[in-house]
Protein backbone atom coordinates (compact mmCIF):
# COMPACT_ATOMS: atom_id res chain seq x y z
CA UNK A 1 0.00 0.00 0.00
CA UNK A 2 1.28 3.47 -0.87
CA UNK A 3 0.03 6.72 0.59
CA UNK A 4 0.63 9.77 -1.59
CA UNK A 5 -0.95 13.18 -1.03
CA UNK A 6 -4.65 12.75 -0.28
CA UNK A 7 -4.88 9.37 -1.99
CA UNK A 8 -4.28 5.92 -0.61
CA UNK A 9 -3.43 3.22 -3.14
CA UNK A 10 -3.42 -0.53 -2.82
CA UNK A 11 -2.60 -3.03 -5.50
CA UNK A 12 -3.50 -6.67 -5.43
CA UNK A 13 -1.02 -8.66 -7.51
CA UNK A 14 -3.80 -10.87 -8.85
CA UNK A 15 -5.88 -7.83 -9.81
CA UNK A 16 -4.81 -5.63 -12.73
CA UNK A 17 -6.64 -2.47 -11.58
CA UNK A 18 -5.22 -0.24 -8.86
CA UNK A 19 -7.72 0.76 -6.18
CA UNK A 20 -7.50 4.31 -4.85
CA UNK A 21 -9.22 6.19 -2.09
CA UNK A 22 -10.09 9.26 -4.12
CA UNK A 23 -13.35 11.21 -4.06
CA UNK A 24 -15.59 10.67 -7.10
CA UNK A 25 -16.56 14.00 -8.76
CA UNK A 26 -20.06 12.63 -9.48
CA UNK A 27 -21.23 10.93 -6.27
CA UNK A 28 -18.51 12.06 -3.79
CA UNK A 29 -17.91 8.46 -2.78
CA UNK A 30 -14.34 7.57 -1.86
CA UNK A 31 -12.88 4.69 -3.83
CA UNK A 32 -12.05 4.14 -7.48
CA UNK A 33 -10.08 1.83 -9.71
CA UNK A 34 -7.72 2.78 -12.51
CA UNK A 35 -9.00 1.38 -15.81
CA UNK A 36 -6.41 2.98 -18.11
CA UNK A 37 -3.20 4.94 -17.71
CA UNK A 38 -0.74 6.47 -20.13
CA UNK A 39 1.91 9.14 -20.36
CA UNK A 40 0.48 12.52 -21.33
CA UNK A 41 3.73 13.82 -22.83
CA UNK A 42 6.88 12.51 -24.45
CA UNK A 43 9.00 13.34 -21.40
CA UNK A 44 6.84 11.06 -19.20
CA UNK A 45 6.43 13.80 -16.61
CA UNK A 46 2.63 13.57 -16.52
CA UNK A 47 0.52 10.44 -16.23
CA UNK A 48 -3.13 10.48 -17.32
CA UNK A 49 -5.33 7.99 -15.48
CA UNK A 50 -8.91 6.99 -16.33
CA UNK A 51 -10.69 5.99 -13.15
CA UNK A 52 -13.98 4.29 -12.47
CA UNK A 53 -15.90 4.98 -9.29
CA UNK A 54 -16.53 1.79 -7.33
CA UNK A 55 -20.02 2.96 -6.34
CA UNK A 56 -21.65 4.82 -9.28
CA UNK A 57 -19.41 3.23 -11.98
CA UNK A 58 -18.90 6.60 -13.74
CA UNK A 59 -15.49 7.33 -15.20
CA UNK A 60 -13.31 10.38 -14.78
CA UNK A 61 -9.74 11.44 -15.56
CA UNK A 62 -6.96 12.41 -13.16
CA UNK A 63 -3.42 13.59 -13.86
CA UNK A 64 -0.29 12.92 -11.89
CA UNK A 65 2.71 15.21 -12.38
CA UNK A 66 6.22 15.40 -11.05
CA UNK A 67 6.42 18.24 -8.58
CA UNK A 68 9.57 20.15 -9.40
CA UNK A 69 11.11 22.98 -7.43
CA UNK A 70 9.96 26.32 -8.77
CA UNK A 71 12.27 28.98 -10.03
CA UNK A 72 12.20 32.77 -9.97
CA UNK A 73 11.58 35.06 -12.93
CA UNK A 74 13.44 38.37 -12.89
CA UNK A 75 11.31 41.08 -14.49
CA UNK A 76 12.66 43.97 -16.59
CA UNK A 77 12.26 46.37 -13.65
CA UNK A 78 14.15 44.02 -11.31
CA UNK A 79 11.12 42.63 -9.50
CA UNK A 80 11.10 38.90 -8.87
CA UNK A 81 8.18 36.53 -9.00
CA UNK A 82 7.65 32.79 -9.08
CA UNK A 83 7.60 31.15 -12.50
CA UNK A 84 4.03 30.79 -13.75
CA UNK A 85 3.55 28.34 -16.59
CA UNK A 86 -0.06 29.48 -17.09
CA UNK A 87 1.08 33.06 -17.64
CA UNK A 88 3.30 31.92 -20.51
CA UNK A 89 0.51 29.78 -21.91
CA UNK A 90 -1.93 32.72 -21.84
CA UNK A 91 0.55 34.85 -23.80
CA UNK A 92 1.04 32.14 -26.41
CA UNK A 93 -2.72 31.56 -26.69
CA UNK A 94 -3.25 35.26 -27.24
CA UNK A 95 -0.55 35.36 -29.93
CA UNK A 96 -2.08 32.31 -31.64
CA UNK A 97 -5.66 33.58 -31.48
CA UNK A 98 -7.59 32.84 -34.72
CA UNK A 99 -4.54 31.05 -36.14
CA UNK A 100 -4.42 27.41 -37.30
CA UNK A 101 -2.60 26.32 -34.14
CA UNK A 102 -4.05 23.54 -32.00
CA UNK A 103 -4.24 23.51 -28.23
CA UNK A 104 -1.93 20.47 -28.27
CA UNK A 105 0.69 22.42 -30.25
CA UNK A 106 0.47 25.25 -27.71
CA UNK A 107 0.81 22.80 -24.81
CA UNK A 108 3.81 21.15 -26.49
CA UNK A 109 5.45 24.55 -27.06
CA UNK A 110 4.94 25.61 -23.45
CA UNK A 111 6.13 22.18 -22.21
CA UNK A 112 9.32 22.46 -24.25
CA UNK A 113 10.01 26.01 -23.03
CA UNK A 114 9.44 25.00 -19.41
CA UNK A 115 11.65 21.90 -19.80
CA UNK A 116 14.43 24.00 -21.35
CA UNK A 117 14.24 26.52 -18.50
CA UNK A 118 14.25 23.79 -15.85
CA UNK A 119 17.36 22.27 -17.43
CA UNK A 120 19.33 25.46 -16.78
CA UNK A 121 21.82 25.31 -13.91
CA UNK A 122 20.20 28.23 -12.11
CA UNK A 123 16.83 28.65 -10.45
CA UNK A 124 16.54 32.23 -11.72
CA UNK A 125 15.71 33.35 -15.25
CA UNK A 126 15.13 36.75 -16.81
CA UNK A 127 11.93 37.52 -18.70
CA UNK A 128 13.97 38.44 -21.78
CA UNK A 129 15.41 34.90 -21.82
CA UNK A 130 11.93 33.37 -21.63
CA UNK A 131 10.71 35.73 -24.35
CA UNK A 132 13.63 34.89 -26.64
CA UNK A 133 13.00 31.15 -26.31
CA UNK A 134 9.28 31.65 -26.95
CA UNK A 135 10.01 33.76 -30.03
CA UNK A 136 12.28 31.07 -31.53
CA UNK A 137 9.65 28.41 -31.00
CA UNK A 138 6.76 30.59 -32.23
CA UNK A 139 8.68 31.46 -35.39
CA UNK A 140 8.75 27.75 -36.27
CA UNK A 141 5.12 27.22 -35.28
CA UNK A 142 3.36 30.21 -36.87
CA UNK A 143 4.87 33.41 -38.28
CA UNK A 144 1.84 35.58 -37.52
CA UNK A 145 1.79 34.41 -33.90
CA UNK A 146 5.52 35.14 -33.81
CA UNK A 147 4.95 38.74 -34.99
CA UNK A 148 2.14 39.26 -32.51
CA UNK A 149 4.25 38.00 -29.63
CA UNK A 150 7.32 39.93 -30.83
CA UNK A 151 5.36 43.20 -30.98
CA UNK A 152 4.60 42.89 -27.27
CA UNK A 153 7.85 41.29 -26.08
CA UNK A 154 10.08 43.70 -28.01
CA UNK A 155 7.77 46.62 -27.16
CA UNK A 156 7.42 47.95 -30.70
CA UNK A 157 6.62 51.62 -30.31
CA UNK A 158 6.10 52.45 -33.98
CA UNK A 159 5.33 50.87 -37.35
CA UNK A 160 8.99 51.02 -38.40
CA UNK A 161 9.96 48.55 -35.64
CA UNK A 162 7.20 46.23 -36.80
CA UNK A 163 8.26 46.53 -40.45
CA UNK A 164 11.90 45.87 -39.57
CA UNK A 165 10.95 42.65 -37.77
CA UNK A 166 8.68 41.64 -40.66
CA UNK A 167 11.53 42.20 -43.12
CA UNK A 168 13.86 40.06 -40.98
CA UNK A 169 11.21 37.35 -40.99
CA UNK A 170 10.87 37.56 -44.80
CA UNK A 171 14.65 37.29 -45.28
CA UNK A 172 14.89 34.40 -42.82
CA UNK A 173 17.26 36.27 -40.47
CA UNK A 174 17.53 35.08 -36.90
Amino acid sequence: MWLGGNCEFSANTSEKAVLAKMKCPFCNEIGSKVVDKRARDEQYTTIRRRRECLKCKKRYTTYEEISEPNFVVIKKDGRREDFDREKIKRGVIKACEKRPVTEQEIDNLVDSVEAMLRNKKTNQVQTKTIGAVLLRKLKKLDEIAYLRFASVHMAFDNIENFEAELNKLKKGDD
